[in-house]
């Protein structure tokens, strides 16, 4: 994948190998300061540094954890420098869902991206190649997500320019610890509190439908997989969850007249306190009296681990949870934009373009013979008046002819 344009260097994408891992490292480090995200890239990479040959022998065939860590990097050929100086930007993607229909962007990043944005910024730059190589080398993929900070004016320019859309806005909230603390003091009695286990995926996968719009779900593309722990991705959460000192709980409402869930949390909380504790919820849209009831439940699980502030996500299409969010002291740390691009139809007009109409329709094609004469003819000619009359007395004696026909067997059958 090369740039079309001169100006801009040409560069050479490939997979991401074990020698490139300290630059990324290194380059990650440098832009730790504007990119938020990046700390949880860096300590991805120190995993990944120490089980790369193991991830590498996974991605040899078919399983969970063959795409945990797929990076392409772009580098230019053209220099003398060391390899490690020639790389020019990287790009991190992973699949959204089981089905693998939807692919989500994690990172893009390209080298000295502040001293010259336009490698970032232009449609034929650095950042630019390294999307439209994803968009055509994941043949699964028929829709790309990707999330991005409404700061980052120089990578949101780069998606919007790659034909990425907004889908939603999300807002990043934070629960002091004395507001948690406040939360657990109230009723949380929920009779209907379930564990979670891969038998209930069926009912927080339609809980997860009604929860958000036609196009998002469209766009997500989920099914009851989603929602189950395979053997491999359970071992490796397991060991990051070792690693990292976390732990993870959950639960759900179930509803039993209509024998569905109705709300869901997810919290990964930190043993030693290093982090804030993290929370997932979605909550049926009907059911918004349970935002009380979960954060209280959730308040009541944090208070017996170190005392941290509580994350939690809303979006611009949940109006009841970020009113009660706002009521109730939260404060918006972080604005995001979700964003999508669909990919599906591009490649099926890729495959029809040069092919001509005879190359489509040769079953039509014209062949070299003599034409057969017919009766009709698709052109309307002029008719004399004297050959109208003669066709129209032609009709009249042929009709009589039938009438007198048929007068002739009415009267034979009477006389028998």
């Amino acid at each position: 994948m090369t740039a079309s344009s001169d100006n801009y260097p040409k560069v050479l994408i490939r997979p991401v190998q074990y020698r490139d891992l300290d630059w990324l490292e290194g380059i990650t480090t440098e832009t730790n300061q504007t990119a938020p995200n990046s700390v949880s890239f860096a300590e991805q990479l120190q995993q990944t540094k120490r089980w790369f040959g193991v991830l590498k022998f996974l991605s040899w065939f078919p399983n969970s954890l063959r795409d945990h860590f797929r990076v392409y990097v772009a580098e230019s050929p053209q220099q003398s420098d060391p390899r490690l100086k020639r790389l020019k930007g990287f790009i991190h993607i992973s699949p959204f869902n089981m089905g693998r229909s939807t692919w989500r962007v994690e990172k893009v990043m390209v080298a000295c991206d502040q001293g010259q944005p336009e490698l970032l910024t232009n449609p034929k730059g650095v950042g630019s190649q390294l999307l439209r190589y994803c968009l055509e080398a994941v043949w699964e993929a028929r829709t790309w997500v990707l999330e991005v900070n409404i700061n980052e004016k120089n990578t949101l320019a780069l998606y919007r320019q790659n034909g990425f859309q907004p889908l939603a806005q999300l807002t990043y909230w934070l629960l002091e610890p004395t507001l948690l603390q406040t939360l657990a003091q109230q009723n949380s009695e929920l009779p209907n509190l379930l564990p979670v286990s891969n038998a209930d995926a069926q009912l927080l996968y339609q809980l997860d439908c009604v929860s958000m719009p036609p196009l998002l779900r469209q766009v997500f593309d989920r099914n009851s997989q989603d929602f189950k722990t395979h053997f491999l991705m359970g071992l490796c959460s397991k060991w990051q969850q070792w690693l990292n000192q976390t732990e993870v709980a959950q639960g759900y409402v179930f509803e039993p007249q209509r024998k569905a869930a109705i709300g869901y949390f997810k919290l990964t909380l930190s043993k030693n306190g290093s982090q804030p504790h993290q929370a997932q919820l979605i909550v049926h849209p009907a059911y918004t009296w349970l935002y009380p009831k979960l954060l209280a439940q959730m308040a009541q699980i944090v208070q017996k681990f170190p005392s941290q502030g509580l994350e939690l996500i809303s979006a611009d299409y949940q109006h009841e949870r970020e009113e009660y969010l706002e009521k109730l002291g939260a404060s918006p740390i972080e604005n995001t934009l979700l964003m999508s691009r669909s990919v599906w139809h591009k490649l099926k007009e890729a495959k029809l373009e040069g092919l001509h109409l005879s190359d489509m329709l040769q079953g039509l094609q014209a062949v070299p013979r003599t034409p057969i004469p017919t009766r009709f003819s698709w052109v309307k000619e002029p008719i004399n008046l004297s050959e109208k009359n003669q066709i129209d007395s032609q009709k009249y004696h042929h009709q009589d002819n039938n009438n007198s026909f048929k007068s002739s067997e009415k009267i034979d059958k009477g006389s028998k």
